[in-house]
């Protein structure tokens, strides 16, 4: 029976050296749906797909997995083998065939979905007889997808799949992807094509320097995160910050916030200090993965200059 959860980490911690690549992460996926998993380069999303995967050892902290702990051998040996795995160097042997990998992929799984097979080697169009080493970028992603589904996983966790592909191959991907959770697997990948998670994404899990910085589903963040701008006819005035404020600049007669919840009781206020102009309108993913990342590079230059100036 797979756990309502098929992820889980607590305080998951990587360390390589001085450098914390992960910090304390707590991490929750649901089971049969789809996670966009976000961040910059260097924000610690491969080092946390690595440890799920048992390819290192976390520093500390702990994590689940389909019920199975990721710092035990053993049981990291039962994860690998309910789970599949895509990543950017698919990891595809070269000198076979592409119906001989998938004979010798077949061989290793009393569950392989003879239908899927057929029907994805069809769908995608791949060439039986060519060699896996000829085959294109998006060709190559096409045939570790079946190689992965076949399987009927659990949980499929893809590491920028759609690096480097045309938009006809990332149009099928999205849509196999689309349809996965309908046959019992949950999708947990890492993008930074943020259109395209907008698009298929169940939930949203955002790291930034190792930390989470936005659990919630994509639902949620359209229903709750707003723009609101508020013009005055003086200068603007300073407010303060109340629930559901993640970002405020001020500019003149021009005070744009950025809101996670609480968009009416925000406007409100506006409206109470005198706001003469005040727009809400909705943002999407993009603007919010920018604004959140900007304004903890903010932060961290704040407090940089402050211990700067208390050496001084």
């Amino acid at each position: 029976m797979i756990p309502e959860r098929v992820i889980q980490t607590s305080e998951l911690t990587k360390n390589y050296g001085s450098f914390r690549a992960v910090d304390h992460l707590n991490l929750s996926v649901r089971a049969e749906r789809i996670t966009g998993f976000l961040g910059r380069n260097g924000a610690g999303k491969s080092s946390t797909i690595k440890m799920l995967l048992g390819m290192i050892q976390p520093s500390s902290g702990s994590g689940v997995v389909l019920g199975y702990r990721i710092d035990d051998p053993k049981q990291s040996i039962e994860i690998r083998r309910r789970i599949a795995y895509v990543g950017e160097d698919k990891g595809l042997y070269g000198y076979m065939t592409v119906a001989e990998l998938i004979r010798f992929t077949r061989s290793f799984y009393r569950d392989w979905q003879p239908d899927i097979e057929r029907r994805l080697l069809a769908e995608y169009r791949l060439p039986p007889n060519r060699k896996v080493k000829a085959l294109s970028k998006g060709m190559r992603t096409k045939l570790a997808l079946l190689l992965a589904l076949s399987r009927r996983p659990a949980l499929l966790i893809l590491d920028e799949p759609t690096e480097g592909l045309d938009p006809v191959s990332i149009e099928e991907l999205l849509q196999t992807l689309v349809s996965a959770p309908a046959n019992g697997t949950t999708v947990f990948f890492s993008s930074h094509q943020l259109s395209e998670v907008e698009r298929i994404a169940d939930d949203i899990l955002m790291i930034d320097r190792g930390c989470v910085v936005l659990d919630m589903s994509l639902e949620q963040i359209r229903e709750n995160y707003r723009r609101i701008s508020l013009g005055f006819s003086n200068p603007a005035p300073q407010l303060q910050s109340i629930l559901g404020v993640e970002k405020m600049r001020s500019e003149g007669r021009q005070i744009t916030i950025l809101a996670s919840s609480n968009a009416d009781a925000i406007a409100q206020m506006g409206r109470d200090r005198g706001a003469v102009d005040i727009d809400v309108s909705p943002v999407n993913l993009r603007e919010i993965f920018l604004e959140t990342v900007q304004e903890r590079n903010r932060q961290d230059q704040q407090q940089h200059l402050e211990r700067e100036d208390a050496l001084v």
